[in-house]
């Protein structure tokens, strides 16, 4: 029963992806790993050229007077276009990080089909911002006040955050497309910066970087990349942000409460610094930042942050709601999953992490009924979630996004994802053509044609066809989730292991062809923090339930014996209960409420007594299952129990107490010397919104034990028929199973005979107290507490008596 992390599996372990393979590949030594350009690969038929062909729909469509519109207004040129809306509109501090997305978004796709079209809008657009730039040497949608007020402390938006967009697509537009005047732009903008910020003091400069910046070490390093002059990457260094990054380069993990997307784009910079630097400490900071994400803060899904902000270290269940994983953060963490890949191509798992994520969240954020491609904003993993805009600006009806009403920071990355599936299925070290995704495509590669056919994921079978002779090596990933793969050359097998490359080298004929089959099966995958919830997946897919317009109010509860396979494309369906619930890839479903987390019941039974705390001197668990309690603040070991001076002092319990329980009871003693309404007699959970708790008294003036699971509407409670006694000893105790009950002294006192939440939900519960809450707005409770026990079943009233009944102190 001592649950444990090693006891369940975070993302990245249950994907495999702690494997880290030697490169082999047949380059010669040193020889860098480089993308194919954007021309040179050529998607076939699939779901990802449909969804570029929305978003380049998008684009050709797309008003550039409108977007321009802040930009002249701010530089005094004459303008009549219509505002946008979102965070585009004119009394939008944000305004003008749309162009910059934009400016990356035609770039990418206009190198990647060679539409002159895209590539003319272009050039109009860089041009039309190089005019706004002239006058004073700013470029922006808002005036140049913001910075003056950012460096004074005043509370504004993110003005370097959009600083960082457009000077990011200046550059996309001059290394893939060669744009005139996008180099000059940007360094326009450089010299800028250096006026703005050489004059701050380091003190005054890391204030400046409290608020949110983007990527601006990023765009300034790959500046310095492209001219080498020191002086950016000097710009560079200025936005290395101390907060974040000294406490990452000790390999410490302080993410929890700090806003996700904000620091992954920082992160992205430091992996872009170390790439111009060859510095350590940059890639150290990289890296573990990588690894603690996908390790211990992502969902199944593969995206990350509860309403947008990291929560403490494997909690996931216990951080369910409708505003998990913002796909900027994705979209930014693909960015430096790509970059970590180019520096180590020996990580296969940072493929495995690109895939599975692209796979399962950024495929899905689009509307695949919408022609210009609109996105969500959150993909939401509460149970009865759904795909849906971001609220307070304007979708249209029934999709995610609109036109011009809608413009958010993920609408503008939106413009980007979409359009760049080519750039990371091919690379090339020497003569070596590395498959890394895949992704129906061409590509030309020493004098021989390369087609890559697949209905992956859908399917196991991804089939390259050689046409031409030449000789050169194939090196294909092996994705780490996948178990017996088997790869041959025109039927003749050739050894692969998951979570390597396998590299074939060979004089390559006409009619060549490679099979790589990738044997599917479903998995159900535990939640490092509840392992009777988990997920179920179907090799690379995740596998959602369907609930249509119905929305149910907790993680639904199936039996995964029940599972079988149903006609279509990687369908099945599950028994929940009376309810067969049909389950399909998440990124094909769309408009309706869907779950991606189930309760599973636990194959073994739980032992009658889990766990019992004396709380004497001796502060050893009796069951020797679990560690000896804490006393922590002002608590202190009294005549009987522990005392609590309700200024700080509390017990902590072992973590992990409840998991797996379908029914539980707590026991224990307390004598609170004061009643003071919040305070806690025990609170077992992980945070504010997951917990199972009693406390003295609420504002309705009697006593009430909650349970609650993040993403519920509302808790489960039940209301004593009065408060707690002040001043004197009273056992409490309470049952949850089968309804949940209230004893104290012995008798029933409340009852809630049909809860919504099985205390199976709890999971293995982090931060267990006594006299403490889990909400740090709370009082402690003054008063002593003793003898806490916790059993796996109900206890019928007879047995709540008799441990009523049987303590002596």
């Amino acid at each position: 029963m001592n649950f444990t992390r090693r006891s369940a599996l975070g993302l990245g372990a249950a994907l495999g992806l702690a494997a880290v393979a030697p490169w082999s590949a047949s380059a010669a030594p040193g020889a860098p790993m480089r993308p194919v350009a954007l021309g040179g690969v050529r998607l076939l038929e699939s779901r990802y050229l449909a969804n570029m062909r929305r978003t380049v729909a998008y684009l050709k469509f797309v008003d550039l007077d409108r977007l321009l519109h802040t930009f002249r207004l701010t530089a005094g040129r004459p303008t009549s276009a219509e505002p946008c809306g979102g965070w585009e509109a004119p009394n939008i501090q944000l305004r003008g990080h749309t162009t910059g997305h934009l400016l990356s978004g035609l770039a990418l796709a206009a190198a990647n089909t060679g539409d002159a079209e895209l590539a003319a809008k272009s050039t109009r657009l860089v041009a039309a911002l190089a005019e706004c730039q002239a006058p004073s040497g700013y470029l922006s949608a808002f005036p140049e006040q913001a910075f003056a007020d950012l460096e004074a402390g005043k509370s504004v938006w993110a003005p370097y955050y959009t600083i960082h967009k457009i000077l990011a697509g200046l550059l996309d537009q001059h290394r893939l497309l060669g744009t005139a005047g996008a180099l000059d732009v940007a360094l326009g903008i450089a010299r800028w910066i250096d006026t703005r910020t050489a004059p701050l003091s380091r003190e005054a400069m890391q204030k400046v970087l409290h608020t949110e910046f983007g990527g601006m070490n990023e765009a300034l390093a790959n500046l310095f990349a492209i001219t080498r002059d020191p002086l950016h990457l000097e710009l560079a260094r200025r936005f290395d942000h101390d907060e974040i990054f000294t406490p990452l380069a000790a390999r410490q993990d302080t993410l929890a409460g700090r806003h996700a997307n904000t620091d992954i784009a920082k992160i992205v910079g430091a992996a872009a610094e170390y790439d111009v630097t060859g510095e350590e400490r940059y890639r150290t900071i990289a890296t573990y930042f990588w690894d603690q994400v996908v390790h211990h803060h992502s969902y199944v899904i593969g995206g990350n942050a509860n309403a947008e902000f990291f929560g403490p270290p494997d909690q996931i269940v216990s951080q369910l709601g409708e505003n998990t994983c913002e796909n900027c953060n994705s979209y930014n963490m693909l960015k430096l999953g790509r970059l970590l890949f180019l520096q180590d191509p020996s990580r296969t798992e940072y493929l495995d992490h690109y895939e599975w994520t692209l796979l399962n969240q950024l495929l899905g954020e689009q509307d695949p009924d919408s022609p210009h491609g609109f996105v969500t904003y959150y993909t939401g993993l509460v149970p009865g979630a759904q795909r849906q805009g971001k609220q307070g600006v304007t979708s249209d009806p029934g999709s995610y996004s609109s036109d011009y009403g809608n413009f958010t920071c993920d609408h503008g990355t939106g413009l980007e994802t979409h359009v760049k599936y080519a750039e990371n299925i091919y690379m090339t070290a020497g003569d070596t053509l590395s498959v890394n995704l895949f992704i129906p495509s061409a590509v030309d590669f020493h004098g021989a044609s390369v087609r890559l056919e697949t209905e992956y994921p859908y399917d196991e079978t991804v089939r390259l066809r050689i046409d031409g002779s030449a000789t050169f090596a194939v090196r294909v990933r092996i994705p780490s989730w996948v178990s017996n793969p088997r790869l041959t050359v025109n039927g003749t097998a050739v050894a692969a292991s998951p979570g390597r490359f396998a590299t074939i080298r060979r004089q390559w004929r006409r009619g060549d062809v490679v099979d790589l089959r990738l044997p599917m099966t479903p998995r159900w995958l535990p939640a490092p923090d509840n392992p009777a919830v988990r997920a179920l997946t179907y090799g690379p897919l995740v596998l959602a339930a369907r609930h249509g317009s119905s929305v149910p109010p907790v993680i639904p509860t199936v039996d995964p014996r029940t599972l079988r396979r149903e006609p279509g494309r990687a369908e099945f369906s599950v028994q929940a209960g009376a309810e067969r619930l049909r389950l399909s890839p998440f990124l094909d479903v769309h408009h309706e409420h869907y779950s991606v987390y189930f309760a599973t019941p636990p194959e073994e039974q739980a032992p009658k007594t889990v766990a019992v705390y004396p709380l004497g001197a001796d502060l050893a668990e009796s069951t020797h299952r679990w560690p000896d309690a804490v006393l922590v603040g002002g608590a202190v070991p009294g005549a009987r129990g522990i005392e609590l001076d309700g200024a700080g002092g509390h017990v902590r319990l072992a973590p992990g107490l409840p998991a797996n329980l379908t029914e539980l009871t707590v026991s224990m003693w307390v004598r609170p010397d004061v009643i003071v309404n919040s305070t806690r007699v025990f609170d077992l959970g992980f945070n504010p919104q997951s917990y199972l708790f009693l406390t003295p008294r609420t504002g309705l003036g009697v006593a009430r034990c909650a349970m609650k699971l993040s993403g519920m509407e509302g808790e489960d409670y039940v209301d004593a028929a009065v408060a707690l006694p002040a001043g004197e000893w009273t056992h409490v105790a309470v049952t949850a199973g089968n309804g949940l009950r209230l004893y104290f002294g012995g008798a029933l006192t409340g009852m809630n005979p049909a809860p919504l939440m099985s205390p199976l939900l709890l999971g293995a519960t982090q931060l267990n107290y006594l006299g403490r809450s889990q909400n740090p707005k709370h009082p402690y409770l003054k008063g002593a507490v003793a003898d806490f026990r916790l059993y796996g079943r109900a206890l019928a009233e007879e047995e709540i008596r008799a441990l009523a009944a049987g303590w002596a102190g």
